[in-house]
């Protein structure tokens, strides 16, 4: 929806890029709006923007473009059902802050829309990293992690019970951060190693909060348990490596490392998926499920020959022609030129955003 800037507010997700005087947008779309980016578009003097109609809060907007405080179902997108979905799983993590039980059919109800929603839409997956706040990362970060264990786990033809299970899994791998001291939890400057090893112990908590649940797979608990344990050996709680590492476990570990990795963090700036892609296979070889990041990879097969996309450099392509053994470097044509350009003899440049 188009609204006026004076009704807009930190927390409001464009859904166009934002452009002054320039063939450049000042802003692209998808970016969360904050307080800064607010006055910038006041100093290119802009009237008005095309926004999301749900914030990144999960608060919806009127036509008019007012705050609608109240929770408002409406008939939304994708992005919309995973803010909201996100807002749930927040209100279940202060559960168990407060020493509650992890309520698994209140879990349930949050992911399987999420992945009925993904099924029809299952590129939406490689935009969830734009919807990362540093205030709400936490919870973004656990209901993604569910939904990109669920994709791989469609591309590895599970059958429907088992993606639920990832779904699940993934979504509770980090529960047990509720009871980590919430000082280290939000604190916004770099953990000393001390509180890095008191974070660490939250994949044996989140076991802990769910070993007790009948509806979990005794293969998707022990999943949460190993999903920061690395091939190699060098992951954590036990230093696990190779076969001792179950399926789940692998496949929620490449969730995990691809969302963290893509989303904006106060320690670093989000990066592309196509991006991120390339450096769990070439800079984290032998750590990562290589089958799994292969399914992850797969998805990008979904974008057809025709679609746009934003390159590294700010320029927009075509897609040509995608090869399997590379889909995230595809045969493009720069609209601006038509020049033709091959990504994957072009190492400099990738591929930043799918635009349509």
């Amino acid at each position: 929806m188009r609204v006026p800037i004076q009704e807009l507010k930190a927390g409001c997700i464009l859904s166009e890029d934002v452009f002054s005087l320039t063939n450049r947008p000042i802003i692209s779309r998808k970016t969360v709006l904050t307080k800064e980016l607010l006055d910038i578009m006041k100093i290119f003097l802009i009237e008005e923007a095309e926004v999301e109609t749900t914030m990144i809060s999960g608060k919806s907007m009127t036509s008019a473009g007012n705050m609608d405080e109240a929770e408002v179902e409406v008939e939304s997108s994708h992005i919309n059902s995973f803010l909201k979905g996100v807002q749930h799983f927040k209100r279940e993590f202060t559960s168990w802050q407060s020493g509650l039980p992890v309520d698994i059919a209140k879990i349930r109800n949050i992911m399987i829309p999420l992945i009925e929603k993904m099924d029809k839409n299952p590129s939406s997956i490689f935009s969830l990293h734009h919807l990362s706040t540093n205030e709400d990362y936490l919870y973004q970060h656990s209901v993604a992690v569910g939904m990109i264990s669920a994709f791989i786990g469609k591309k590895l033809n599970f059958n429907k019970g088992e993606v639920v299970q990832l779904a699940l899994g993934g979504c509770l791998a980090d529960a047990g951060m509720a009871k980590i001291n919430p000082s280290i939890l939000h604190k916004s400057t770099t953990l000393n190693s001390e509180e890095f090893e008191e974070i660490k112990k939250h994949s044996i908590l989140s076991f802990k909060m769910v070993q007790n649940i009948s509806l979990l797979r005794e293969s998707t608990k022990i999943g949460i348990i190993q999903h920061h344990e690395r091939l190699d050996g060098s992951g954590y709680p036990f230093g696990e490596q190779g076969s001792k590492i179950n399926q789940a476990g692998r496949i929620i570990a490449v969730a995990d490392a691809f969302h963290a990795m893509t989303s904006q963090r106060l320690y670093r700036r989000k990066q592309s998926p196509f991006k991120v892609l390339e450096m769990l296979i070439q800079d984290s070889f032998g750590k990562f499920d290589i089958p799994s990041i292969q399914a992850l990879g797969s998805g990008i097969m979904t974008f057809s020959i025709g679609s746009l996309v934003k390159l590294s450099d700010g320029q927009t392509a075509e897609i040509l022609f995608i090869e399997d053994k590379a889909p995230t470097r595809p045969l493009v044509k720069l609209i601006e030129t038509g020049d033709i350009i091959h990504l994957e003899k072009n190492r400099q440049l990738f591929i930043d955003e799918v635009l349509k």
